[in-house]
């Protein structure tokens, strides 16, 4: 398995996904956001930091870069695509997923190590959890109130896409919801950071069961 990690003016995350796929045993590349092809690669990580210097609104630039249009064809075609932190305001932005990031409600940038649950462990990136096993991810975001609608609410729900729920709201997100999928169960959008939760001595290794969930799903389905 390949993945590509994106990179934009001003990601900042970037290295840390590319780590965290190189820990998984799989092979990675930065792919820019000028590129027009994800040809060979089979998974597409969309880092965190602040794409384009988060003019406008966070992601609403990266929206429409030209790589773009291939991450769309790899969640049509049922590949991988995972986004963080900024990379979950772009699939928002780019309709992947469904709702929207807003500033957080404190109007203060939270960095911090924050505790969550697993509230869904039927998906390729949660199905090495136990259902609602808590965990600890770093977060570090100025705009991530995830916000939907009553109605949207009711849909997520309904086809089990809200994966990752904070156990102590830290921004005013809807009913504490920090991640969620695609209704295909593919695409994956959250706040906290578990690229940066892979080394015990850091603090934390949470995150290192969400990638080898990505890569044991594929392989799954490709080997």
């Amino acid at each position: 398995m390949k993945f590509a990690v994106l990179k934009f003016p001003g990601s900042n995350c970037d290295r840390d996904m590319y780590n965290a796929a190189l820990k998984t045993g799989v092979e990675a590349d930065y792919v820019d956001y000028r590129n027009t092809s994800l040809a060979g690669y089979d998974g597409v990580l969309i880092p965190g930091g602040f794409s384009f210097g988060d003019y406008l609104r966070s992601g609403a630039m990266a929206s429409v870069a030209p790589i773009i249009n291939e991450v769309k064809r790899f969640a049509d075609e049922g590949k991988p695509v995972l986004g963080v932190c900024n990379g979950f305001q772009i699939l928002t932005e780019i309709g992947l997923l469904p709702g929207a990031l807003l500033h957080n409600d404190s109007h203060l940038f939270v960095s911090r190590n924050e505790s969550l649950k697993i509230v869904n462990n039927q998906t390729p990136f949660t199905n090495l959890y136990e259902e609602n096993e808590d965990v600890i991810y770093p977060v570090a975001h100025g705009e991530g109130h995830y916000y939907c609608t009553d109605a949207m609410y009711k849909d997520l729900e309904a086809n089990n896409q809200i994966i990752l729920k904070y156990n102590e709201n830290p921004n005013g997100s809807y009913n504490d919801i920090a991640g969620i999928v695609n209704e295909q169960g593919n695409v994956c959008g959250m706040m906290p950071h578990p690229e940066r939760a892979i080394e015990s001595i850091l603090g934390t290794d949470s995150g290192v069961k969400l990638f080898e969930a990505m890569v044991n799903s594929w392989r799954e389905q490709n080997v």
